[in-house]
């Protein structure tokens, strides 16, 4: 497995209130890969620490943890064979028995993550999602409600072991995003991570003086602008969406976006970028409007960094757009 950059953040905790022990949670299904991102994690410089780690382990798969290597790194394991064991309860009493500076839970993915219950002083600080990408689009089909709710809070996903030549890493990617719309999504097959789609295969072209984005072409749009800011740094797009607006959002401002259907007709998320503009005091909620805007890249805390904001130059109400956007 490569080395991610995104994993030096198991060392920067500056966010952690103080007190706080630090959680990081490492999620998929069995076979997916867990145990030896874990191994390769423990292994290198960053994560190196005097401290106590704890390591609980939801699962048994094919990988090991070798007592040795845990030794060496300061880090002790216990496992656990059913979710009733998590009690606040028990990890408490890990708590007093190990002194952990930060735990790694390597979760089970057909336990239901969001009936996890953390001691007052343990908070999720990171959640990473490995999937195998030969096996994804059977979980895809078949159990697609479990998989929104291992993926839907994760900071990273990693799709191993995928087909470089498969004609479907630009659909895994786009049915990722829709599930976890704030996560960063990395394609890797035996040899390393696999690039992201070329302009030519986008359903628009970038370098019109205005781009204009179809109904049909929104959730690529969505999805590309994320993965590859290079591309969309101060082009001029054309589009139609939905206003959102609320109590946290600046009143020169409104969040233009699109229902998806993420897991199933009842479970729609909505897929949009914040847009500037001195007429979204004349907006509200659920008009439809078509912009012409810029698209800019700027710190925005739910992404924990950089992401796209739309400078809209026109806006004019509009006929909605009925149907859902679709990966």
């Amino acid at each position: 497995m490569n080395e991610i950059d995104e994993m030096q953040d198991f060392q920067e905790m500056d966010e952690m209130p103080d007190g706080m022990i630090p959680v990081f949670m490492i999620t998929g299904f069995l076979e997916s890969g867990k145990t030896q991102f874990l191994n390769f994690t423990m292994g290198q410089d960053y994560f190196q620490t005097d401290e106590n780690t704890l390591l609980i382990v939801c699962e048994e798969g094919e990988g090991e943890y070798d007592a040795r290597f845990l030794k060496r790194n300061h880090t002790t394991m216990v496992t656990v064979d059913s979710m009733e064991e998590l009690t606040v309860e028990q990890l408490t009493d890990w708590e007093f028995m190990y002194n952990p500076s930060r735990v790694l839970i390597e979760w089970n993915g057909m336990w239901d993550v969001t009936q996890l219950k953390l001691p007052k002083d343990w908070g999720i600080y990171q959640q990473i999602t490995l999937i195998d990408g030969s096996t994804f689009p059977t979980y895809y089909a078949n159990m697609r409600p479990l998989l929104s709710l291992l993926v839907k809070n994760s900071e990273l996903i990693i799709c191993n072991r995928c087909n470089r030549e498969s004609d479907e890493l630009g659909n895994y990617k786009r049915q990722l995003r829709a599930l976890a719309p704030n996560a960063e999504i990395i394609l890797e097959d035996e040899q390393g991570e696999i690039r992201e789609m070329i302009e030519e295969d986008l359903p628009y072209d970038l370098k019109k003086d205005v781009v204009k984005i179809t109904p049909e072409a929104y959730g690529i749009w969505y999805m590309d602008a994320m993965d590859c800011p290079k591309r969309y740094k101060g082009k001029v797009f054309e589009l139609t969406g939905m206003v959102l607006k609320n109590r946290r959002i600046p009143t020169n401002g409104f969040v233009l976006g699109r229902m998806a259907m993420a897991c199933c007709e009842a479970d729609m998320t909505f897929l949009g970028y914040m847009c500037k503009s001195s007429a979204a005091k004349n907006l509200k909620t659920k008009d439809w409007v078509k912009v012409r805007a810029r698209m800019e890249y700027e710190y925005q805390k739910e992404y924990r960094g950089e992401a796209p904001i739309l400078y809209v130059e026109e806006v004019a109400l509009t006929a909605p757009v009925k149907e859902p956007v679709t990966f």
